[in-house]
């Protein structure tokens, strides 16, 4: 019965997006990377949200939860305030440059090299963490959810990770290869509607599994048998200590929600500002109520297996799925589980083939005509060489102590470099790319050492791997600033319209991102316990 369900409804979705997508322009590079620039509110913040909701958020998070409590709910609620920088500052710039992709933006900010430097190690990045990590991951929470080992009689956990692994892989391949952004755009919004319901019913059914009183009583019990778990400040012994807050996390999570190729790429194919900026705050209103399903649950199953002898944090979620979750509703979870899983991988494969395709491929050849069948075909082969690379590696990252931490560690590699120097593009009219060419390259060398060389290692975990992010962050922006001064272009870089997309704002935009920080302030003092900064 669960498998019938899970393939039913992994069939359904298919079904629906082919339908839904048959007619779709997949011969040009505007249609099969940008969606034909269709996309609406309701399509951008679905797939946003999916793309970002995966199983390295749901057993990730959750499993940094059981351990953390709720001050991980960090990495939610400032996403949520990073979403509304980006619909009212960063996507009018965006869109007003009619760019595919980040390093397009700044090829006509700063020159091809930065281009092909930031084309590379967004590939290099894809290829060797991201991807990985998701399959990784995926197959962890789906092996858990269905009782693979029970169902298909494999007993070895290795094969049976390989096995899961490249099943996720191939699936999501053909989502992402043959479909184009649009078909990513439409796949993530019709299972992020099945994966919101079916989380909330997991935080339901978990309550329910407290006790036999209403839900608010099952929450005040949890919470007074484990009141350490439900403040928002994390103490310093925490993943997330509150000060970070200003520092490590709130760079990635700018970058991620502002910078990303994987995550924005949507956000360019928006039909105009105003439709963008709708989704891109609709997004941010359902990430500052994330916790529910993405930190809740996590501190429900500490309740129930805190106790038990060697239980792994990143096996909470898939186990407080198992238990509390009726039979009959198992394969359809996990059928949306496999969409979420499906929704990140398939988005970052079609974000690296964007990448090759326009930033590479394209400029090798900028000097002849370039068919465009063949800009994506090629693509396509590249995405094809990629999937295959991050399926070969994932099963690797078996042995992870945390893996969302892990996750947001190897990000941090990436991120810091490129945002910096997107956001002094923008803040720093005078500066050239010789600033920015150099802050992408010491960037990454100096985080690398940071988090893999003696001594420098010891030195970036005695002031906190997060505060070293912002150390080095602020480090490229001062450097940018001085060659600006230094070493400046002629005249202020002018930021031109394109034309490509009407830039009329959406009138609820400010009113209603002003009242998403305001709800994140209110949420933090609501559930802190200022006492842990004492000590």
């Amino acid at each position: 019965m669960t498998l019938l369900t899970f393939f039913f409804f992994t069939a359904l979705v298919g079904g629906l997006t082919w339908i839904l997508t048959r007619k779709d322009d997949h011969g040009s590079s505007t249609g099969y990377f940008l969606a034909g620039r269709t996309l609406t509110g309701g399509f951008i913040a679905g797939s946003l949200l999916l793309t970002n909701l995966s199983t390295e958020q749901l057993v990730g998070l959750n499993g940094s939860a059981f351990t953390d409590g709720i001050s991980v709910m960090a990495w939610e609620v400032i996403a949520g305030a990073s979403l509304v920088i980006m619909a009212l500052y960063f996507l009018p710039k965006y869109l007003r440059s009619g760019i595919a992709t980040i390093p397009e933006f700044l090829e006509k900010r700063f020159d091809a090299t930065t281009r092909s430097i930031t084309s590379f190690i967004f590939i290099l990045a894809y290829t060797v963490i991201l991807l990985p990590i998701i399959l990784y991951s995926g197959a962890t929470g789906l092996m858990g959810i269905l009782d693979l080992k029970t169902l298909t009689g494999i007993e070895s956990e290795t094969t049976l990770r390989w096995v899961t692994v490249w099943f996720i892989g191939i699936v999501g391949s053909i989502y992402a290869i043959f479909g184009g952004l649009r078909t990513v755009a439409v796949s993530d919004t019709l299972n992020g509607f099945g994966l919101l319901v079916g989380s909330v019913m997991i935080t339901v059914f978990a309550l329910n599994a407290v006790g036999d009183g209403g839900l608010i009583d099952s929450l005040a019990k949890v919470r007074e048998a484990h009141p350490e778990k439900f403040n928002s400040l994390g103490s310093k012994e925490s993943s997330v200590p509150f000060s970070t807050l200003f520092t490590g996390v709130l760079l990635l999570n700018l970058f991620y929600w502002t910078t990303n190729q994987q995550i924005i790429q949507r956000t360019f194919g928006a039909t105009n500002l105003a439709e963008g900026q709708r989704g891109v705050l609709i997004a941010g209103i359902f990430k500052v109520i994330a916790p529910l399903v993405l930190v809740l649950p996590g501190v429900l199953a500490f309740h129930f297996y805190g106790e038990r002898e060697g239980f792994k944090p990143d096996h909470a979620y898939g186990t407080l799925v198992s238990d509390v979750l009726p039979k009959w509703l198992v394969g359809f979870f996990a059928a949306v589980m496999v969409g979420a899983i499906l929704s990140s991988f398939n988005s970052a494969l079609n974000s690296t083939a964007t990448l090759f395709s326009l930033g590479v491929y394209k400029e090798l050849f900028k000097h002849k005509a370039v068919d465009e069948t063949k800009v994506i075909n090629n693509g396509k082969l590249v995405g094809t060489v990629v999937a295959i690379l991050a399926m070969c590696t994932a099963p690797l990252l078996a042995g992870q102590e945390s893996l969302f931490g892990y996750l947001q560690k190897m990000n941090g590699l990436y991120f810091i470099p490129i945002f910096s120097v997107v956001l002094a593009g923008f803040l720093f009219k005078r500066a050239g790319a010789l600033a920015a060419n150099i802050s992408l390259v010491a960037g990454c060398l100096i985080l690398v050492l940071g988090y893999f060389v003696p001594p420098f290692s010891g030195w970036a975990e005695k002031v906190h791997g997060f505060h070293f992010l912002g150390i080095v962050f602020a480090a490229l922006m001062v450097f940018q600033f001085v060659m600006s001064k230094v070493n400046p272009l002629p005249q202020d870089w002018a930021h031109h319209h394109s034309g490509d997309v009407d830039l009329t704002p959406w009138k609820w935009a400010k009113p209603l991102g002003f009242g998403i920080v305001a709800f994140v302030v209110i949420l933090y003092l609501a559930l802190a316990d200022f006492s842990v900064l004492k000590g």
